[in-house]
């Protein structure tokens, strides 16, 4: 369990998902070779700039490049120093427990003590018939596989039984990594049954806040600080982070103006298929507003957003997506008539 840090010392980071998107400027786009290569040089700058954390998200689709991200983190792992690496997310619904255990023990041996597992259940579905599981089976999947991940964490030798794996008969599982406890965090939504069940087993809770306006999420950060003491846990041991879509440029204006293509260009093909309205320039402008959940401008727009989150949270953890797409940095040619570029 990781808990709370440094009172005063708010961790950031920044977590990525390897976009694969055409450049809405000029309709060209990145090999997945040359993406992983610039993931990982992104994790390295992070780690000489001195960032506190990195994580890589895991998507099997042709528009994101990382399916493994503990691959991933062990390839930076080689070439960072202090820097820690998490997955943001593992879909541990559709995943093994016990090879994740070990993916996640191998990356903390390689980079000296410094992995960490981001758990969710998976904002897309892709994963779940590639591996041969029913959506129906969406929430006890994730229960079950958690509280074997949980096991596997606690004991080198483990005796377990349960519905969608063959069962272990004390079986070992290795390698074992060098933290004690592996740091193991819950991503959340916005669901509160998730928010209960981190707070239930003293586990830290991630929290996407991509859309509205973050002020909605303060009931769920207080239904899991309330729901770890119901739990007899102590909330002030149980940390909290919020992961949110930002974009940083020397004014204001650059920053939108280079953001909201690409950005943009990604919420409308994702909401399409989830059948929401295309993404407009006046949601954008609304959303980048000071009580908007985009932290999209200049480094003190964006440093006063995140103190503010803070205030609101009591968050020991930031962590910005930075590559939503592939931002437009012509500044005057981005394609659609309605670009901030263009105004």
């Amino acid at each position: 369990m990781a808990g709370r840090r440094e009172e005063h010392h708010l961790e950031i980071g920044i977590y990525s998902f390897a976009d694969l998107a055409p450049d809405p400027a000029t309709g060209g786009s990145i090999t997945p070779q040359q993406r992983i290569r610039d993931l990982v040089e992104e994790i390295e700058l992070a780690d000489q700039v001195g960032l506190d954390i990195f994580g890589v998200g895991e998507h099997h689709r042709p528009d994101y490049a990382v399916s493994s991200p503990a691959i991933v983190l062990a390839a930076a792992a080689s070439k960072t120093k202090n820097i820690r690496l998490t997955s943001a997310v593992s879909v541990l619904s559709s995943d093994d427990p016990v090879r994740v255990s070990q993916d996640f023990a191998t990356l903390d041996l390689i980079s000296g003590g410094r992995a960490e597992i981001m758990a969710g259940r998976g904002s897309f579905i892709e994963s779940f018939p590639l591996f041969g599981y029913d959506l129906n089976d969406y929430d006890s999947l994730f229960a079950e596989k958690l509280e074997l991940l949980l096991k596997l964490r606690e004991s080198e030798h483990i005796t377990w039984s349960g519905k969608y794996r063959a069962p272990l008969d004390d079986r070992g599982v290795y390698p074992r990594p060098l933290q004690d406890p592996l740091p193991i965090w819950i991503a959340v939504g916005g669901n509160k049954a998730s928010a209960v069940r981190a707070a239930s087993l003293a586990l830290p809770m991630a929290v996407a806040i991509i859309g509205g306006m973050p002020e909605r999420f303060a009931p769920l950060v207080e239904l899991y600080r309330e729901s770890a003491r119901r739990a007899g846990h102590d909330p002030a041991s149980l940390a909290v982070g919020i992961n949110s879509h930002t974009y940083v440029a020397d004014t204001s204006q650059q920053a939108a103006a280079e953001f909201y293509p690409s950005y943009a260009a990604v919420m409308t093909r994702l909401g399409r298929e989830r059948g929401w309205s295309s993404m407009s320039l006046e949601q954008f402008e609304a959303l980048r507003s000071p009580r908007g959940a985009l932290l999209v401008g200049s480094p003190d727009e964006v440093v006063e957003k995140v103190l503010f989150q803070h205030e609101l949270f009591g968050n020991e953890r930031f962590l910005a997506q930075m590559g939503v797409g592939t931002p437009c940095r012509t500044g005057t040619s981005c394609g659609p008539s309605s670009c901030w570029a263009q105004r």
